[in-house]
C-alpha cells in the first residue's frame, strides 16, 4: 500500500461537477492499494499517517501530528500510485490490486482514520474525480506499508 500525504490548508473533491466532500486544515492522503496488500497494511499505514509529525509547533519545527492539531483528513483512492514506468512510455498497473480487492482495503484504511475521531472526507472509489488540494508548505511525503519493488 502506498500513500502520498500532503499537509493542506483545505481540500475538496468533485465528481461529475458535484462536490463529494471537503475539509479544512489537515491531510490529503492519496492511497494506492497493491496486489498482496492486507488489512494489516491498511492499519499500519493509517496509523503512520495519523502520527506523522508534519505540523509545526510554535517554534516552527515539525513536531505535531494531525491528531495533535485536531486536523481533518481526506482520503482519495488512486491506483496510479502503483504505476511502473521503468519500461517504455506507457505505465504498467500490474502492481495495483484489482478493484474488488482494493476497495475493501481502501474502506478499511478510511475506517482506521475515523476510529481516531477525525473528520474524514472521501472521494468516490473508481470514479473520475477532480481533486482540489491547497498544499500547505508545501509538505508532501510518500509512505509505504512495506518495501515495494
Amino acid at each position: 500500500m502506498r500513500a502520498v500525504v500532503q499537509r493542506v490548508s483545505r481540500a475538496r473533491v468533485r465528481v461529475e461537477g458535484a462536490t463529494t466532500g471537503e475539509i479544512g486544515a489537515g491531510l490529503v492522503i492519496l492511497l494506492g492499494v497493491a496486489v498482496g496488500d492486507a488489512e494489516d497494511d491498511a492499519r499500519f499505514l493509517a496509523e503512520k499517517c495519523l502520527n506523522l509529525r508534519i505540523f509545526e509547533n510554535p517554534l516552527g519545527k515539525f513536531d505535531r501530528s494531525v491528531l495533535d492539531v485536531g486536523g481533518e483528513c481526506f482520503v482519495v483512492s488512486q491506483f496510479t500510485l502503483l504505476a511502473d514506468c521503468a519500461k517504455g512510455r506507457r505505465p504498467s498497473f500490474t502492481d495495483a490490486a484489482p478493484p474488488e480487492q482494493a476497495e475493501p482495503l481502501y474502506l478499511r484504511f478510511v475506517e482506521c482514520i475515523r476510529e481516531n475521531g477525525l473528520n474524514v472526507g472521501t472521494g468516490v472509489f473508481g470514479a473520475r474525480m477532480e481533486v482540489e488540494i491547497h498544499n500547505d508548505g508545501p509538505v508532501t511525503l510518500v509512505l509505504e506499508s512495506k518495501r515495494m519493488g
